[in-house]
């Protein structure tokens, strides 16, 4: 394969990696000014329903078990996942926890050298972290979650030939830092659900959510939370 020929296989993913992202994130901000002007007419005034009243220190209906799943779709790319969680609501705003992931994805060859060199890869990722979630409305918040999380990669490169495709295993690990926008409804003490896009702002060239050339890949997910103690 000539210099040229290694080359314009990346300046070919770049641009179907740059318009892909530029469709996710429309259609995701899309979807959240509908929803943020439906939620005008149909938010909960109240957003505590016990914790003013307890005075300070620790309260049990503040806590919350839930989490989110995670299922993409892409040309040559699938991933689905589960994120338990456990968090606390520190007051009216600001939601703090701990999180722990665990996924699947796949990404086929692709014997035109578009999304990669002709290399099928199968990954899962386990690991976890914190988060904090800060209602600047309260129906829109911003996200931080930094994360730890583990790799174990099966490639087998077709680039040779299907006969004789060489297959190799390996794994890796790399911090994450997440950071984004969200939607959502809570009321303190009883529910709540959300739906976030987050990109990772370290991209450490093994994070899992980089593509195959080490681009960053939105991540959106999208759960519930259940408070405990209700009464």
């Amino acid at each position: 394969m000539s210099d040229l020929q290694a080359v314009v296989p990346n300046f070919q993913a770049i641009a179907y990696f740059c318009s892909m992202i530029k469709k996710i994130i429309f259609a995701f901000c899309s979807w959240m000014i509908v929803l943020a002007v439906h939620a005008q007419d149909r938010m909960p005034q109240r957003y505590s329903t016990y914790s003013d009243d307890n005075g300070s220190g620790f309260q049990l209906n503040r806590m919350f078990l839930g989490g989110s799943i995670q299922l993409g779709f892409a040309p040559y790319n699938f991933n689905v996942g589960v994120n338990p969680e456990i968090g606390y609501s520190v007051n009216r705003w600001l939601d703090v926890g701990a999180v722990i992931n665990f996924s699947y994805s796949s990404i086929s060859a692709d014997p035109n050298y578009n999304y990669n060199p002709d290399i099928s890869l199968k990954q899962f990722v386990y690991g976890g972290g914190v988060f904090g979630r800060a209602y600047v409305l309260p129906f829109l918040f911003l996200a931080a979650q930094p994360e730890y999380n583990w790799t174990s990669t099966k490639e087998t490169d077709y680039g040779t030939g299907a006969a004789t495709a060489p297959k190799s295993s390996y794994s890796v690990s790399a911090p994450s830092l997440l950071l984004g926008i969200g939607y959502g409804q809570r009321v303190v003490g009883e529910n709540g659900f959300f739906l976030e896009l987050m990109f990772d702002a370290i991209s450490n060239s093994n994070s899992p959510y980089n593509d195959y050339y080490g681009h960053p890949l939105p991540v959106i997910r999208g759960g519930f939370d259940i408070y405990l103690g209700k009464k």
